[in-house]
């Protein structure tokens, strides 16, 4: 019953590495590529550490509570069983949930740009690159997303 179990806590995380997505300046996605861009070019005005959130997705609350029901059903037998294994779902999704989004979480930037032209303006991105006060960097805009690259 443990081996079961750990071969499904291996999966969950198998699968939950396979959704992460990138917010990262250097990612594309497919739908980007061979689009025009624009791009501005500005000056670091401040840079500032967050977190971004993890997915949310129905596949870690739902493995865990596979994996919280299977573990329930070994418990007694009879009526103590189906309420062992119900509790177990429960317990299971919950974790799978929170397993999840805590998996997926990454460290991010608050980088704030003065423009050329004068105008402020703060882009969120992953912590993949560093950048500092003072740097000179370009925006490149394209589809509603602004990143931040040297």
């Amino acid at each position: 019953m443990r081996t079961t179990s750990l071969i499904a806590a291996a999966g969950i995380l198998l699968v939950l590495s396979g959704c992460m997505s990138s917010n990262s300046g250097d990612v594309y996605s497919r739908d980007e590529a061979r689009k025009t861009q624009t791009v501005r070019l500005g000056v670091v005005e401040s840079v500032r550490n967050v977190k971004l959130e993890g997915t949310k997705t129905p596949i870690g609350g739902g493995a865990g509570a596979v994996v919280g029901g299977i573990a329930g059903s070994s418990v007694g037998g009879g009526k103590g069983q189906a309420i062992a294994t119900v509790l177990g779902a429960l317990v299971g999704g919950l974790a799978g949930a929170a397993a999840e989004e805590g998996v997926t979480r990454k460290d991010g930037l608050e980088i704030t740009v003065k423009l050329e032209n004068g105008t402020m303006l703060a882009i969120v991105q992953e912590a993949d690159v560093a950048f500092s006060p003072g740097d000179k960097v370009r925006l490149v805009e394209s589809g509603g997303t602004t990143r931040v690259t040297h």
